[in-house]
């Protein structure tokens, strides 16, 4: 297999979780897809420095955490909801441990995080939906629910330790 065929097949198997990784700290649908395409990009130009004996996923989103940590500088604290390489650091794990869940493609373990979204009450589902996939601040989730501004940083904080324990439950047990 050349090395086109290999990274096309790479991409197809990543692309999805490298987006799930940037949107997670950018937060910016618009620059999410932007840095997406370049991480790729970079992936491709440097093809030859990637390590077959190693997986590709935790490679290419350090490809697109240094990216993140330029796309910043560029834009400066005041423009984008800052984090540093530690957080990133963070993200990343949990994309590693999300990567040990059972399923062959990014969506069919998406199937578990579904599954742990539906154990959650109405109010945490709507309010990690809607900070989650719309990308709405806590104020904006309040406004939208009727509900007060501190009602939801607790549906927040405790639909996502609910999910993080719901998750836990579902990766495979490592052998001692």
């Amino acid at each position: 297999m050349d090395s086109r065929d290999l990274f096309e097949i790479l991409t197809r198997d990543h692309i999805d979780s490298v987006r799930a990784f940037l949107l997670s700290s950018l937060r910016d649908n618009v620059a999410a897809e932007d840095v997406l395409q370049e991480t790729f990009l970079v992936a491709w130009k440097i093809l030859d420095r990637y390590d077959r004996k190693l997986p590709f996923g935790p490679w290419v989103r350090g490809i697109a955490a240094k990216l993140i940590l330029n796309h910043r500088r560029k834009l400066g604290r005041s423009r984008v909801h800052y984090c540093d390489e530690t957080v990133l650091t963070h993200i990343d794990d949990g994309f590693r441990d999300f990567a040990r869940l059972h399923g062959d493609t990014f969506d069919e373990k998406l199937d578990a995080l579904r599954d742990c979204l539906a154990v959650l009450s109405g109010p945490q589902r709507e309010s990690i939906k809607l900070h989650y996939e719309h990308g709405l601040h806590c104020k904006e989730i309040a406004d939208r629910l009727g509900i007060g501004f501190e009602a939801v940083k607790k549906h927040l904080q405790r639909g996502r330790a609910l999910l993080s324990r719901c998750l836990g439950h579902k990766l495979p047990q490592e052998v001692a």
